[in-house]
């Protein structure tokens, strides 16, 4: 299992196929606390680089984006009941979406850990 970053501050899980989605700790902590989450329908394809879901706190409302193109697979139903898991278990409980990897070679395009940390500091 692999996990990856982007700029926007999404992190992706790399399982074979499919890939989970969610947001940085450092994403909800400048977010504040979450209230609403909106999530992609399944059966959704996403291109690298779109609006695939919507974040909203105290403070803002944020788009999440596809950190790479594919099919929703499955959407993380909890976070309508709970949206605060966002933040307190960004990386794990509160994961958005996966999707069906279209094309890996755009996984090249995303940060390890390191890159993120050195990105965020």
């Amino acid at each position: 299992m692999t996990t990856l970053f982007t700029s926007d501050h999404e992190w992706i899980r790399i399982e074979g196929d499919v890939a989970t989605i969610g947001v940085t700790d450092y994403a909800q902590s400048q977010l504040g606390d979450v209230v609403f989450v909106d999530l992609p329908k399944v059966g959704r394809a996403l291109k690298k680089a779109e609006a695939a879901a919507v974040v909203e706190s105290v403070k803002a409302a944020s788009d999440v984006y596809a950190p790479i193109s594919g099919e929703v697979l499955e959407v993380n139903e909890a976070l309508a009941a709970e949206p605060a898991l966002v933040n307190s278990d960004p990386g794990g409980k509160a994961w958005f979406f996966k999707l069906k990897i279209a094309d890996k070679s755009e996984l090249g395009g995303l940060m390890d850990e390191a890159a993120y940390n050195a990105h965020t500091a």
